[in-house]
Protein backbone atom coordinates (compact mmCIF):
# COMPACT_ATOMS: atom_id res chain seq x y z
CA UNK A 1 0.00 0.00 0.00
CA UNK A 2 1.83 2.95 -1.12
CA UNK A 3 2.04 5.90 1.69
CA UNK A 4 1.14 9.48 1.46
CA UNK A 5 3.70 12.27 2.34
CA UNK A 6 3.34 14.09 5.20
CA UNK A 7 2.26 17.16 5.73
CA UNK A 8 2.94 18.82 8.81
CA UNK A 9 2.59 22.69 9.39
CA UNK A 10 5.29 24.81 11.16
CA UNK A 11 2.71 26.31 13.65
CA UNK A 12 2.85 22.16 14.99
CA UNK A 13 6.54 22.14 14.95
CA UNK A 14 6.70 21.87 18.74
CA UNK A 15 4.98 18.60 18.55
CA UNK A 16 5.14 16.91 15.98
CA UNK A 17 8.59 15.10 15.88
CA UNK A 18 7.54 13.20 19.33
CA UNK A 19 3.71 13.44 18.08
CA UNK A 20 2.50 13.51 21.13
CA UNK A 21 -1.09 15.21 19.93
CA UNK A 22 -2.47 14.27 16.56
CA UNK A 23 -1.51 16.37 13.89
CA UNK A 24 -3.85 18.54 11.38
CA UNK A 25 -2.89 15.75 8.95
CA UNK A 26 -4.20 13.37 10.59
CA UNK A 27 -7.37 15.14 12.05
CA UNK A 28 -8.47 15.90 8.49
CA UNK A 29 -8.03 12.42 7.61
CA UNK A 30 -10.44 11.65 10.62
CA UNK A 31 -12.87 13.81 9.81
CA UNK A 32 -12.69 12.82 6.00
CA UNK A 33 -13.12 8.60 7.47
CA UNK A 34 -15.94 9.77 9.98
CA UNK A 35 -14.04 8.80 13.27
CA UNK A 36 -13.61 10.77 16.41
CA UNK A 37 -10.03 9.91 17.89
CA UNK A 38 -9.46 11.03 21.65
CA UNK A 39 -6.11 12.04 22.43
CA UNK A 40 -6.15 9.60 25.06
CA UNK A 41 -6.32 7.02 22.28
CA UNK A 42 -3.92 8.47 20.35
CA UNK A 43 -1.56 8.36 23.52
CA UNK A 44 -1.65 4.68 23.70
CA UNK A 45 -0.62 4.03 20.25
CA UNK A 46 2.70 2.94 19.51
CA UNK A 47 4.73 5.51 17.62
CA UNK A 48 5.20 3.06 14.56
CA UNK A 49 1.06 3.19 14.56
CA UNK A 50 0.79 7.15 14.93
CA UNK A 51 3.10 7.07 12.11
CA UNK A 52 1.33 4.74 9.85
CA UNK A 53 -1.97 6.81 10.57
CA UNK A 54 0.28 9.94 9.18
CA UNK A 55 1.48 8.53 6.04
CA UNK A 56 -1.99 6.58 4.76
CA UNK A 57 -3.11 8.10 2.10
CA UNK A 58 -7.13 8.54 2.69
CA UNK A 59 -7.56 10.44 -0.18
CA UNK A 60 -10.43 7.55 -2.33
CA UNK A 61 -13.39 6.34 -1.60
CA UNK A 62 -11.25 3.18 -0.85
CA UNK A 63 -8.83 4.87 1.03
CA UNK A 64 -11.26 6.70 3.26
CA UNK A 65 -12.64 2.71 3.67
CA UNK A 66 -9.28 1.72 4.56
CA UNK A 67 -8.16 4.46 6.96
CA UNK A 68 -11.70 4.21 8.77
CA UNK A 69 -10.70 0.52 9.25
CA UNK A 70 -7.60 0.99 10.39
CA UNK A 71 -8.26 3.84 12.99
CA UNK A 72 -11.18 1.70 14.32
CA UNK A 73 -9.21 -1.59 14.64
CA UNK A 74 -6.59 0.71 16.95
CA UNK A 75 -8.84 2.12 18.59
CA UNK A 76 -10.37 -1.28 19.61
CA UNK A 77 -7.17 -3.06 20.12
CA UNK A 78 -5.90 -0.30 23.10
CA UNK A 79 -8.91 0.75 24.61
CA UNK A 80 -11.04 -2.38 23.92
CA UNK A 81 -13.84 -0.14 23.20
CA UNK A 82 -14.80 0.51 19.71
CA UNK A 83 -14.46 4.25 18.05
CA UNK A 84 -16.99 6.75 18.36
CA UNK A 85 -18.86 7.96 14.73
CA UNK A 86 -17.93 11.53 13.78
CA UNK A 87 -20.56 12.76 11.47
CA UNK A 88 -19.10 12.99 7.77
CA UNK A 89 -20.24 16.22 6.17
CA UNK A 90 -21.93 16.22 3.08
CA UNK A 91 -20.21 19.50 2.00
CA UNK A 92 -17.06 20.26 4.31
CA UNK A 93 -16.36 23.84 4.97
CA UNK A 94 -12.55 23.16 3.84
CA UNK A 95 -13.97 21.95 0.67
CA UNK A 96 -15.86 25.30 -0.13
CA UNK A 97 -13.57 27.80 -1.83
CA UNK A 98 -16.38 30.08 -2.02
CA UNK A 99 -17.41 30.85 1.11
CA UNK A 100 -15.48 32.01 4.37
CA UNK A 101 -16.77 30.57 7.60
CA UNK A 102 -18.10 32.68 10.00
CA UNK A 103 -15.63 31.40 12.07
CA UNK A 104 -12.26 31.71 10.63
CA UNK A 105 -13.63 35.80 9.74
CA UNK A 106 -14.71 36.43 13.38
CA UNK A 107 -11.39 34.32 14.62
CA UNK A 108 -9.67 36.87 11.98
CA UNK A 109 -10.62 39.87 12.81
CA UNK A 110 -9.87 38.92 16.39
CA UNK A 111 -6.44 38.94 15.94
CA UNK A 112 -6.35 41.97 13.73
CA UNK A 113 -5.89 40.55 10.63
CA UNK A 114 -8.50 40.10 7.76
CA UNK A 115 -8.91 36.98 5.50
CA UNK A 116 -9.97 37.69 1.73
CA UNK A 117 -12.14 35.55 -0.28
CA UNK A 118 -9.16 35.70 -3.10
CA UNK A 119 -7.01 34.54 0.40
CA UNK A 120 -8.97 31.88 0.64
CA UNK A 121 -9.84 30.44 -2.09
CA UNK A 122 -5.78 30.26 -2.73
CA UNK A 123 -5.61 27.43 -0.12
CA UNK A 124 -5.51 24.26 -0.43
CA UNK A 125 -8.13 22.13 1.50
CA UNK A 126 -5.71 20.92 4.35
CA UNK A 127 -5.36 24.82 5.25
CA UNK A 128 -8.39 25.38 5.31
CA UNK A 129 -9.14 22.74 7.37
CA UNK A 130 -6.56 23.89 9.96
CA UNK A 131 -7.87 27.57 9.59
CA UNK A 132 -11.26 26.19 10.54
CA UNK A 133 -10.49 23.93 13.25
CA UNK A 134 -8.12 26.65 15.02
CA UNK A 135 -11.14 28.88 14.69
CA UNK A 136 -13.91 27.00 16.74
CA UNK A 137 -14.22 28.29 20.23
CA UNK A 138 -13.92 24.49 21.18
CA UNK A 139 -9.94 24.46 20.15
CA UNK A 140 -7.44 25.90 22.14
CA UNK A 141 -6.49 28.48 19.05
CA UNK A 142 -3.04 29.73 20.06
CA UNK A 143 -1.74 28.91 16.79
CA UNK A 144 -4.80 30.35 14.62
CA UNK A 145 -2.27 33.89 13.72
CA UNK A 146 1.04 31.69 13.61
CA UNK A 147 -1.19 29.33 10.84
CA UNK A 148 -2.65 32.43 8.72
CA UNK A 149 1.53 33.75 9.07
CA UNK A 150 2.59 30.63 7.98
CA UNK A 151 0.01 30.18 4.84
CA UNK A 152 1.49 34.05 4.02
CA UNK A 153 -1.34 36.23 5.53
Amino acid sequence: MPLAPPVFFQFESDFVESLRCIPMVVRFKLDTCGIKLKLEHWHRFTEGDRQQLVHLPCETAQDVATYRHDVSDLVLQYTQTPASDLLIEDHPAWLNSLNIPDSVLSKADSVGTHLTLEQWQALVPLQRFALIKLSRSSHENRNFLPALQEFGY
